[in-house]
């Protein structure tokens, strides 16, 4: 029955759909001259499109040069403005080619809806003035973000903490990490503030501020290992990342022996940020399908929207000691009724250094029963094979993954998993 309703919901989805793009069709041909005009302009070599009279409110310049020498042109769809009032997240999907070499597919995002940029502006402006609107360039100096000029030496937790997940609970190690690797200024590689311009501070704390993923990105970067896109770029209040491949939702009804090694990947991938040598825990607080893509060559699963992300020092909280910091902490189940759902506690995860919460949502928005999305349910191992079904211990370890019926179950499923799916991929490859 449950299985009936997901698909009656999923081809509801499909015909809304088909009625919105019919729409869009009516009104393509009635503004045919319009449309022609915008396909033959390349917005992205122009200051405007990109925003770029509001820096150092914006993400940074590094590819400027890049952008304004039209290195950079948007996908057809792409040019046509009268899409973006479908494009909500501001993402889209651009060509970019050096001399001498093929042009690659890059992902271009603001970072933020229109008017959550909007909103940008309005708070600054009421910091600095008083008012919902000013001359961001005047206004800049009186805020916080201009505060930390040149002869502040260091980022210090002080400064910075709370602003976004990304510093709910930094560590000065944290810190310094951001500012060394900070990818939007020629002198990278030191960790002292005071060596950054005073427009590349205030770049680097309102990226803080609003929208860290482009700081996750640099950090974390997917060179050594991190499972997340690749950073690129920035130009005014445009950053170009690395383009992944399709969303981790087009392979929900892919053959089982994909969705098994997809499934496993993400195990890993939890893993990975909740255990490294490194000592930082990456809790992820945003876990959905679309926040995941697919390599089409290699099929790696990467995580390719990291705004929401919380790192937690293991090694400052072995160090403060904090009350119950050596208990093991276990996520509890959130059986809501909307997608994408997780229940946690971030002045935890800032205080512990065993944690479940990476395979909780994991587990929970994306593999087992629990999940759902777009409409549809049972997770991305849906429908196994008649065997696997028969066995039951998928569904056992995918249950007690999700929603623990024993202390500290979550723990030994989420390693169990690991394992199976291991086994699993592998007969299959």
């Amino acid at each position: 029955m449950l299985r009936l309703v997901s698909l009656k919901l999923g081809r509801l989805y499909r015909y809304v759909k088909l009625a919105v793009l019919g729409s869009l069709a009516a009104a393509l041909v009635l503004n045919t001259h319009s449309l022609l005009a915008s396909l033959q302009r390349n917005e992205l070599s122009e200051r405007r499109f990109l925003q770029l009279n509001k820096c150092p409110a914006c993400w940074g310049t590094s590819w400027c040069r890049k952008f304004l020498n039209g290195q950079l042109r948007l996908e057809s769809w792409g040019r046509l403005r009268l899409l973006d009032f479908f494009n909500v997240k501001n993402v889209y999907f651009a060509r970019y080619g050096e001399p001498r070499e093929g042009s690659r597919r890059v992902v271009l995002k603001r970072l933020g809806s229109a008017q959550e940029l909007a909103d940008i502006d309005t708070k600054i402006c009421r910091r600095a003035t008083g008012r919902g609107r000013c001359d961001l360039l005047q206004a800049l100096p009186a805020t916080e973000f201009a505060s930390l000029n040149g002869d502040v030496r260091l980022l210090t937790p002080g400064a910075v903490e709370g602003w976004s997940d990304l510093v709910h609970c930094p560590s000065q190690r944290l810190l310094d990490r951001l500012v060394r690797r900070y990818a939007e200024t020629k002198d990278s590689g030191s960790f002292l503030l005071r060596n950054l311009k005073d427009s590349e501070r205030m770049q680097l704390l309102i990226t803080l501020a609003f929208n860290p993923e482009p700081l996750v990105l640099q950090s974390f970067p997917s060179d050594e290992g991190w499972p997340f896109a690749k950073y690129l770029g920035a130009c005014g209040r445009m950053v170009a990342v690395n383009y992944v491949g399709e969303e981790l939702w087009s392979y929900f009804n892919a053959p089982w022996e994909k969705r098994v090694d997809l499934a496993w990947q993400l195990m890993e991938i939890a893993e990975q940020l909740t255990n490294n040598d490194f000592e930082f825990a990456l809790y992820l607080l945003d876990v959905s399908f679309d926040n995941f893509a697919v390599g089409p060559r290699d099929g790696k699963v990467i995580i390719v929207d990291a705004e929401n992300v919380l790192v937690a020092d293991k090694r400052l909280i072995r160090q403060n000691k904090p009350e119950n910091w050596d208990v093991w902490y276990e996520s509890k189940f959130d059986d809501c009724d909307k997608e994408a759902c997780l229940s946690f506690s971030k002045e935890i995860l800032c205080a512990r250094v065993t944690v479940d919460h990476n395979y909780y949502a994991v587990c929970q928005n994306l593999l087992s029963r629990h999940a759902t999305w777009r409409g549809t349910s049972g997770g991305l191992l849906h429908d196994p094979p008649a065997e696997i079904a028969k066995d039951g211990r998928l569904e056992a370890l995918l249950d007690e993954c999700a929603n623990p019926k024993k202390r500290y179950g979550r723990f030994q499923a989420a390693k169990e998993l690991r394992e199976y799916l291991a086994q699993l991929s592998n007969n299959v490859r």
